[in-house]
């Protein structure tokens, strides 16, 4: 996973002052204009939950929805949109939560989740964590289990894993800065 994770690294594009001066963005948009790379990363998350009980993927609005399905796919389990505020039409649960740089409401529709049923969670970027964990808290709220936790990038300094931990220790990230 170390040349998977240099290859990543390699590959995204530092954006300085977005979305506010101060920000350095990791612009992952390069790594999709490369299927060998897309597949690799797929290929590797596929293997990595294989036989770890997965029951669903759920994917965060919207950069998680790019690999989070897929994968769902190749694991054969459904895949749990969760969208920003009102963008989902029938009943759902909601959840506040704080950005780096902000706060937002993110939802999930109240039968996308059965009790007991074991969700891995999948977004693009683990920064303060503060998304991950409203989605958590989703699952939670349907009584779902959260199986783990996967990432293409980890912002490592904003100690977002460490907000994690209460959920599983099953946390995986390709690239850490």
């Amino acid at each position: 996973m170390e040349a998977l994770s240099q290859k990543i690294k390699n590959t995204i594009i530092d954006v300085h002052d977005f979305p506010k001066p101060g920000i350095v963005y990791k612009d992952i948009t390069p790594i999709f204009q490369s299927a060998e790379l897309s597949n690799e990363i797929l290929d590797t998350l596929a293997e990595h939950y294989r036989g770890k009980n997965i029951e669903g993927v759920a994917g965060l609005e919207s950069r998680g929805f790019l690999f989070g399905m897929p994968l769902a796919m190749r694991l054969g389990v459904p895949f749990i949109m969760m969208r920003k505020k009102n963008k989902l039409p029938r009943e759902r649960y909601s959840v506040n939560y704080s950005l780096e740089y902000g706060q937002n409401v993110i939802e999930m529709h109240t039968d996308a989740v059965k009790p007991g049923q074991r969700i891995l969670i999948h977004d693009d970027v683990l920064a303060t964590g503060g998304t991950a964990r409203a989605a958590a808290n989703l699952i939670h709220q349907a009584n779902g289990v959260v199986a783990g936790f996967s990432f293409l990038v980890e912002l490592s300094f904003l100690k977002g894993e460490q907000t994690l931990s209460e959920f599983t220790d099953e946390i995986l990230t390709f690239a850490r800065f």
